[in-house]
């Protein structure tokens, strides 16, 4: 099992970017270098506590499918997605969104990931998957960090896609 941490800060308030972070057609942008979208649950607007997406998108040359729900939502600070199916055996990742004032705020990703197939997923996990991961998470969040800091208010079409259903 492995955790990855990453942090990224931003030029706007917690609650544009926790509500960025939930959006499912920013994320299907974000992660345009795999082709990854969502076939099932939630596809467009933004996803809520209890709700699930599946996404399937192309990693290592393989289209793999991970469906995921929101198991915590506490809003603008904290939400948690977890796999529910899919390849790994285990894939708990949080969103935690710190103000750190003066309209900037420190996103924070904590990944906890195992691989199956015990030593052997192991060794997956430790010569490929960790870094392969960590920089997808690099590139994703850095996606949000534009449209969060957009000086034309980009950031506004992908909240207006869909209802919060998270709760208020």
């Amino acid at each position: 099992m492995q955790r990855i941490t990453v942090e990224t800060k931003i030029a706007a308030p917690p609650e544009r970017c926790f509500l960025l972070s939930l959006s499912i057609d920013l994320h299907t942008r974000s992660t345009a270098q795999t082709h990854e979208r969502a076939i099932a649950g939630v596809t467009h607007g933004l996803i809520g506590l209890g709700e699930t997406v599946t996404w399937r998108g192309r990693h290592f040359g393989v289209m793999l499918t991970q469906t995921t729900r929101i198991s915590e939502y506490e809003r603008p600070a904290h939400f948690q997605d977890v796999m529910v199916e899919g390849v790994f055996r285990r894939f708990d990742h949080d969103h935690f969104f710190t103000e750190l004032g003066g309209n900037q705020t420190l996103m924070r990703d904590e990944l906890i990931f195992a691989a199956p197939l015990g030593p052997l997923g192991w060794m997956a996990e430790v010569l490929v998957l960790r870094a392969y991961l960590k920089r997808f998470l690099e590139q994703r969040n850095d996606v949000i960090r534009r449209v969060a800091e957009s000086p034309n208010g980009e950031w506004e079409r992908y909240l207006e896609s869909g209802r919060d259903r998270g709760g208020t």
